[in-house]
């Protein structure tokens, strides 16, 4: 049975369209394919585009809102603080800001916990500007007018505990890499617990679209009369998550936005599969491209569990 896309409620009252576009090319720039993907999605129906100074297409998607003709005030637009700027966040918002060049931005997030210095190097854990300092820089952004809504990328449930009592203002959601084989149920629940909703990147599996090809999402998939990629998203969509799919596809755009309602019994499948042996690990060549490290922070500084050979695993 086809679902509308549903809108979610975020903690400060704003809401959000409960799928969005992902943005990121799978390398900085890529400005005209990302224009022409932004604008073949808002032909679909997408309302919600999830970008970032670090992707280098900031322009590109505000070129094509711009020229969309749609009112502002029914698109949803999220872009984030790259690492850089943690010491020069009004510097670093400005930028973002004229590159979108959209009357105003929805959701700024802190891209990453971790700094890096003026010359872009990585910043140990613990030295300044630590991301309690970043975040209390952002909180002052809200005053400026031209952003509506705080929240966080890529935190665990350590480095919220580290940054929460510190926080006057709650983020109003964390993006994180959430699929099939990484679900994040622990996470979800401790931010849930906090008035905090969960943004999934790589809802596809990004590079390593593993599960797409797993027999009991494929059987689900025929069940249901949909493709395997409109399982994977339709069953964030049904736990809460909002994901961030990409794809530059036209007829895949479409799908991607094309829910069904799961019945239980295929709710719970999906839900459990990660508990099979080998499944339950991020899938993020970004994130596991060292093994045991991030930038100039260990994996548990990151609050992240790792296996024997040091990649990401989950934990619930």
């Amino acid at each position: 049975m086809a679902a509308p896309v549903p809108y979610v409620a975020l903690n400060d009252g704003h809401k959000v369209p409960g799928v969005g576009l992902g943005c990121w090319m799978g390398a900085p720039g890529a400005a005209e394919e990302t224009y022409g993907m932004v604008k073949n999605a808002l032909k679909a129906g997408y309302r919600h585009f999830d970008t970032a100074f670090g992707y280098g297409n900031e322009e590109a998607v505000g070129r094509a809102i711009r020229e969309s003709g749609i009112p502002r005030s029914e698109i949803f637009v999220t872009t984030k603080l790259t690492n850089k700027h943690h010491g020069s966040v009004a510097e670093g918002f400005e930028l973002s800001f004229k590159n979108l060049n959209i009357e105003y931005i929805d959701l700024y997030l802190m891209h990453w916990p971790n700094a890096n210095d003026d010359k872009d190097e990585p910043i140990p854990y613990g030295v300044s500007p630590t991301f309690v300092e970043t975040w209390k820089d952002m909180e002052g952004l809200l005053g400026t007018g031209k952003v509506r809504s705080l929240g966080v990328s890529n935190f665990s449930i350590k480095t919220l505990e580290e940054l929460l009592p510190h926080a006057k203002i709650v983020p109003v959601t964390n993006q994180v890499e959430c699929n099939v084989y990484y679900p994040q149920h622990k996470l979800q629940e401790y931010c849930k617990s906090k008035g905090i909703t969960i943004t999934a990147y790589g809802p596809l599996g990004q590079y390593k679209n593993t599960f797409l090809a797993d027999p009991e999402v494929i059987k689900v998939a025929e069940k249901n009369k949909a493709t395997p990629a409109q399982i994977a998203i339709s069953w964030l969509v049904q736990r809460g998550v909002i994901p961030v799919p990409k794809s530059s596809n036209p007829e895949r755009l479409k799908q991607n936005i094309t829910l069904v309602t799961l019945s239980k019994e295929d709710f719970d499948t999906i839900d459990n599969l990660h508990k099979q042996p080998g499944k339950h690990r991020s899938l993020d060549g970004y994130t596991n491209r060292v093994p045991g490290h991030l930038a100039a922070w260990t994996m548990e500084q990151m609050g992240w569990k790792v296996g024997k050979d040091g990649y990401i695993e989950g934990d619930d």
